[in-house]
């Protein structure tokens, strides 16, 4: 019989060809996977770490802390940009009137009351003849003094006794809430009107120290939430099993970790007690004559507002313009050290 020739055996099937593997060198190949694929991918990442830092990073290939990473984004902050400049220039003008204003505030003609601008006293004149350019620029100091030391001396009140009642909490603790609570149901302005209608000066410290007395209760709270959190994380519990006392763990481990909240209240905090010495000393019971003041300027105006608008206009605009700056200040500084805003 013939011999049968064996049936020939199926071809393997055949997938579609695939693309070659990508040259590595050649930023705009295609990696594809199995073969070193994925190797060579880690490899190409590894050598992109190592060789220059990520997008975004600082130039040295090592991660911002959070108080460079603020700063890098308030340069890029615009609101933070102009309302930086606003108290800058106050602040200028608070040390140096004489930089803008030559003139005296408390040399007055009575013969030019309420006069309207004039030629070198572009804002007018006030119900004694003093020029309102002149003290507007002069009362910029003692609003602004009440303003920077009341907020210093209620961050430091505030943040020691809060830092020190989240830290050791007990009986500490529950003894600065209860304080703490006592001088919030205190009223400010019937507060103000209390306390500073026995103080026989009207200079600048009684209204500090009142503001003091009654604004540490706020930022101690802040202070105490701060210190709570940032006790619990662990490379606090591991410097305390090392070693360290409560001391050290405070001044170098949670304060500087605690801190940014409490500069974030007192910033937006300040314009407030501007705002709240020129009340004062609208009700007659803050700084009194002959300290220049914008409270005290708005105070005079204001039974003359119909008669002599101007009176009223330029303090009652240079306080709203100093508050809103520090305000939009403390909202940028507060934008950047928040991490929950980013």
């Amino acid at each position: 019989m013939p011999e049968t020739p064996p049936a020939p055996s199926p071809d393997p099937p055949q997938g579609p060809p695939g693309p070659p593997y990508a040259d590595p060198s050649d930023p705009n190949a295609t990696i594809t996977p199995g073969d070193g694929g994925a190797m060579t991918l880690a490899t190409s990442d590894a050598a992109t770490l190592e060789n220059g830092p990520l997008p975004g990073g600082t130039g040295s290939g090592k991660a911002r802390s959070l108080w460079s990473d603020a700063w890098h984004d308030l340069r890029r902050n615009p609101v933070f940009l102009v309302s930086a400049l606003v108290i800058v220039f106050l602040l200028l003008i608070a040390i140096w009137p004489g930089l803008i204003a030559s003139g005296n505030p408390l040399s007055c003609d009575l013969a030019r009351a309420q006069d309207g601008p004039a030629p070198g006293h572009p804002f007018g004149f006030d119900t004694q003849g003093c020029d309102v350019y002149t003290r507007t620029v002069h009362g910029a100091r003692a609003s602004i003094t009440v303003g920077v030391c009341a907020t210093a001396g209620a961050a430091l009140l505030g943040s020691v006794l809060g830092g020190l009642a989240g830290f050791y909490g007990s009986w500490w603790d529950a003894l600065l809430s209860r304080l703490a609570d006592i001088f919030f149901g205190i009223p400010i302005i019937l507060g103000g009107l209390v306390f500073l209608s026995v103080v026989p000066s009207g200079s600048v410290w009684p209204v500090v120290g009142f503001i003091v007395l009654l604004g540490w209760p706020q930022i101690s709270r802040i202070a105490r939430g701060a210190v709570v959190g940032a006790k619990q994380h662990d490379y606090v519990q591991a410097a305390r099993a090392l070693g360290a006392g409560d001391a050290r763990l405070l001044l170098r481990h949670i304060a500087p970790n605690a801190v940014a909240p409490v500069i974030v209240v007192a910033t937006i905090a300040l314009g407030t007690y501007i705002a709240l010495e020129a009340t004062l000393s609208f009700v007659g019971v803050g700084l009194r004559p002959p300290t220049v003041s914008w409270g005290i300027d708005i105070s005079n105006a204001s039974i003359q507002i119909r008669n002599a608008p101007h009176m009223l206009l330029w303090p009652a605009g240079a306080l709203s313009v100093t508050v809103l700056a520090f305000i939009m200040l403390g909202d940028a500084v507060r934008d950047a050290l928040d991490p929950k805003l980013r």
